[in-house]
Formats: structure tokens, sequence, C-alpha cells
């Protein structure tokens, strides 16, 4: 047995030992439900779901007979500590419940309750369930164990109440702690993809002039071939077979994000979505500027997308960019609405704007007004490649100054970036 396997089984015997201890406290702790009625219920069996739905174990039937055992055991602890039974009547009164917790754990691997995990109704039905079952096995043995104990059609319709009560009150706890996780990890995932989508942009454009620079070395290699200048042609094609071989490891790389940017996926993005993962970056962007940043947002128009990637690229630029012409407080105002066949998006900022001259230049690869503290020019190709972005998906894009700040307007043809029901 390798070492790898060793600290996996290490690690699943720690964590079922620590499902049947913090199972085997809180089923101390309990609770009555119904006001009027003699009737409390422990929470070891909400902490037992919760677990098992949170690290399911591999063996989750050794795990339910672990727990059981450790519940039992722990209850007999404390009715003989406290001198509540002898040693026989407590173990009348308390061995029962370890069957609860065979039948919970043997049915959530029977019927494969883990792949329902995803899936908060059928999740919440399997758990009801086989929680009625369980709890009804356990009051049935508990009543032929103890004589003056017994169990009518009243108790077992308390029991299936409170097996409802809990299991879709720790199904619902589950899933929204499932659901906010999985948002958070699409939202990252969605913004590296946009990110390494505007390099895309730009490594094409690299591939471009890469291509006219190995035309013009080939061409100069010829001319100077045709005049006997021997040395200075083979160091010309020595030059254009170099950048030819630049521009394939290029191609490689551009192939690469292309199939990582552009990958099929299953995912649904409403234009909706796209502007929470934008405010949300961007809120914490600002924050990591030191600046207070009020964001607006205004949705007239929502719609499913399969340009996710390009959208969220666009929109993340336009707002950085407006995050970055604030100085310390401002506004930033983002809309989205309906004009005629076409999405409009209008991305407007309370920052310092830019000077009329600089409105005919400002969408040209190079150009800038952001300079940092070591008076280092900014790289002025994000506006440049939103226009690409805007150019690709058959759109126009304009901007002017608003008030003390910019206001960049966009309208594309809906078709090109709703998604279509197939």
């Amino acid at each position: 047995m390798n070492n790898l396997s060793i600290r996996w089984r290490k690690s699943e015997l720690i964590w079922i030992i620590l499902i049947a201890i913090l199972t085997a406290i809180s089923s101390e702790i309990k609770v009555a439900p119904f006001y009027g009625e003699n009737f409390r219920f422990g929470l070891g069996s909400i902490m037992f779901l919760l677990l098992i739905l949170i690290r399911p174990p591999y063996a989750i039937i050794r795990a339910g007979i672990v727990t059981g055992l450790t519940v039992v055991l722990f209850r007999i602890m404390n009715d003989v500590a406290f001198n509540l039974f002898d040693l026989t009547e407590s173990l009348k009164q308390n061995a029962p419940a370890f069957i609860y917790y065979f039948i919970f754990s043997s049915g959530f691997r029977i019927f494969g309750v883990k792949k329902y995990q995803d899936k908060p109704l059928h999740l919440g039905i399997y758990a009801t369930l086989l929680e009625i079952i369980g709890n009804s096995a356990e009051h049935i043995i508990r009543a032929f164990l103890i004589t003056d104990t017994n169990i009518d059609l009243y108790d077992l319709g308390l029991l299936s109440a409170v097996a409802l009560l809990r299991s879709f009150f720790v199904v619902g706890l589950y899933s929204s702690v499932v659901i906010s996780e999985q948002h958070k990890r699409l939202e990252e995932k969605l913004t590296v993809d946009s990110g390494l989508y505007v390099e895309t942009l730009y490594l094409q454009k690299s591939m471009n002039h890469i291509e006219k620079i190995t035309a013009s070395s080939y061409d100069l290699y010829r001319k100077l071939k045709d005049i006997e200048q021997r040395e200075l042609s083979v160091k010309a094609l020595h030059i254009a077979q170099e950048i030819h071989e630049v521009k394939k490891d290029a191609q490689r790389i551009f192939s690469g994000l292309s199939n990582i940017t552009l990958q099929k996926t299953n995912d649904v993005y409403f234009l909706s979505n796209l502007l929470d993962f934008v405010t949300t970056a961007n809120t914490k962007y600002s924050e990591l500027l030191g600046k207070q940043i009020v964001f607006h947002v205004k949705v007239s128009t929502d719609f499913e997308t399969n340009q996710q990637i390009p959208l969220l690229a666009m929109l993340n630029n336009l707002v950085a960019n407006a995050v970055e012409a604030i100085d310390d407080v401002g506004e930033i105002s983002i809309e989205v609405f309906d004009i005629e066949k076409k999405t409009c998006f209008k991305v407007s900022d309370s920052g310092n704007g830019i000077s009329k001259e600089d409105l005919d230049f400002i969408f040209e690869p190079g150009f800038t007004t952001k300079y940092n503290k070591q008076g280092v020019a900014a790289t002025g190709i994000g506006l440049s490649h939103v226009r690409e972005i805007v150019q690709m998906l058959e759109g126009d894009i304009s901007v002017r100054n608003f008030e003390s700040g910019l206001i960049f307007r966009i309208e594309i043809p809906t078709k090109n970036i709703r998604k279509r029901v197939e």
C-alpha cells in the first residue's frame, strides 16, 4: 500500500470519527418544534446529514455504524454519569438510536442519494423518506424494548412532520452554500476567460504584424539576391526564417488560448449575470485602489447570451477604465436597454473625462492618458480591443464627455449576442 493510499484512509477515518463525535454532541441539543406538544428532538440527525452532504464518506454505511455506536455510547455515559438511568435501562432507552443512523446511511448508499446533491428537491425528498423510515424503526424497537412506550398514528404524523422540517432545512442550508460557492467559482472562471480573450485579440493582431514583417524580410532577401548581395541576402533570409518560427510559436499559443476561451459550456448566462460579475469585480478593484465608488446598474432588457466571453471582456475594460478615471470618490452607471433590433450598453462615470481633441484618438492602439506614479504610460490597448470586440459583433461604439466624466455607448444587433433556441 503506497503512502498516498495510507494518507487517504487515515483522512477518511478521521472524518468518520469527526462526524460521529459532532453528531453525538449535537444529539444532546433538544428542540421543541410544536407549541403545546411534549415533543422534542435532538439536532444529531441534522448534523449527520449536513456533514455527509458536505463531504460524503466513501464508506457511508461504516460512517453510519460508527456514528450510531458513538451516539448510543455518549448517551449511556451521560445517563450513568448523572444517575438518570441504570446501565440496563439506559441501554434499552438509547440502543434503538443506532438503528436510525444505520438505516439512514444504508439508504443513502442504496438509493445513491449522493448523485442528487445538485438537485435540492430530489435530495430533500430522499432525505425525508430515509428519516421517516429510520425514525419509525427506532421508535418501534424502543416500544418493543420498553413496555410502557407505544407509538400511534399521531406520533407517526409528528415524526413525518419533523423529518420534513429537518431534511429540507439541512438541504436548503447546504444548497445555499454550494450554490454560492459555485457562483463564485463561475465568476472567477468567466473573469479569467475574458482576460485571456483580450490577450488572444492582442496576440492575433501581433501575428498579423509578424506576417507582414516576414513578407517584407523575404522580399528584401529577393531584392538583395537579384543585385548579387549574397552575404546580406543570406542574412535577410535568415531573419525571415526566424520571424517565421516566431509566428508558428505564436500560432500555437493562440490556438491554445482560443480553445480555453471559446470552449463549449452548458452554463446559462444572462446579460444581468454578466453585469453582476462586472460590478463585483470592479467593486473589488476600486477598493484595491483605495477609491469609494458607487455602482448604479439598470437592466431594461435581459436574455440568455452565448457571447458571454467577448461581452464580459468588453464591459470589464470599459468599467475598469472608468474606475481608473475617478480620483477618489465617484459614481459609475451601467445601463442595458433595447433600441429597435439592437441591444444598447451605456457606461458612464463621474471621472475627469478627456479633452475634446483626444476623443478622436481614444480607440487608437497605444493611445493613453493614464500614467503610473513613476510617469510610465499605460499600454493603451484596452479601448482598441473594446472597439475590435464591438466590430466583431457587428456593432457600433461611440464616446462623448458627460458632465465631468465620459459616457460610452455601444449598440450591437441583438441577434448576434442572443442565444438561439435550438
